[in-house]
């Protein structure tokens, strides 16, 4: 049984939130001295692109 659309929408909303927080803290470490927050990142935006 699948998820419902309900659910889904939730889910990425909150995959979105994730992300948007991220994203400043890795544009403030372009060397990545803290490789988990890249990680991170890379990992949320693809779970995201997957559905």
């Amino acid at each position: 049984m699948g998820i419902s659309k309900k659910d889904y929408h939730r889910r990425a909303a909150n995959l979105k939130a994730k992300i948007a927080e991220l994203e400043p803290k890795v544009r403030l470490d372009p060397l990545k001295k803290h490789p988990e927050l890249h990680d991170e990142l890379a990992k949320l935006k693809k779970d995201l692109a997957q559905g």
